[in-house]
């Protein structure tokens, strides 16, 4: 599918912060097109962009920020990502999932596992060393307990980099989840 769009949770701020500096140093430079985020739908059709627009809004005034937290390391085989606990995002995600149903690719029927990729596309080796080395890196974020997503982020992929279409933000009073 032609120039797709990607619906991301974005991180906050200190977090999204750290995770750049991680994609800085150790995502080859030449791939490292976009921002460090949690991807939840990977490809919506071009024919899909109006209902996005008017639906994630809609979704972001009625829901309070959804909770994760930092669990450890993620092997992507040729790369290396940051495990998330997003229980509650995910509950989030289900639902738009419904709204969207019979529009979903394949990919997207099946329910991420919420992480942070610092680094793809890199020999076994390379991601097996980074992973050996982030436990004492990644203890103080896990020790720090919860944190909250701020925002949904709509996105248009370019053929590696991403235009960035919207950011909708949680603003509601609606916890359940």
């Amino acid at each position: 599918m032609a120039n797709p769009f990607i619906l991301t949770a974005a991180l906050p701020t200190d977090l999204g912060a750290w995770a750049e500096g991680m994609r800085r140093t150790h995502y080859p430079i030449e791939r490292n097109h976009i921002h460090a985020h949690v991807t939840l739908f990977h490809a919506f059709a071009p024919s899909l962009l109006e209902e996005l627009r008017g639906f994630l809004p809609k979704v972001a005034s009625e829901f309070a920020c959804p909770e994760g937290a930092v669990k450890g390391v993620m092997d992507l085989g040729t790369g290396t990502a940051i495990a998330l606990e997003a229980r509650q995002l995910l509950a989030l995600r289900a639902l738009i999932a419904d709204h969207f149903h019979g529009s979903l690719t394949v990919q997207d029927l099946h329910e991420p596992r919420p992480h942070i990729t610092v680094q793809n596309k890199v020999t076994k080796a390379d991601a097996r060393k980074l992973q050996a080395s982030l436990g004492p890196v990644l203890a103080p974020w896990i020790a720090k307990g919860r944190f909250t997503f701020p925002a949904l982020e709509l996105h248009r992929y370019c053929g590696g980099p991403w235009e960035k279409l919207g950011n909708y933000s949680f603003r509601g009073q609606n916890s359940r989840f």
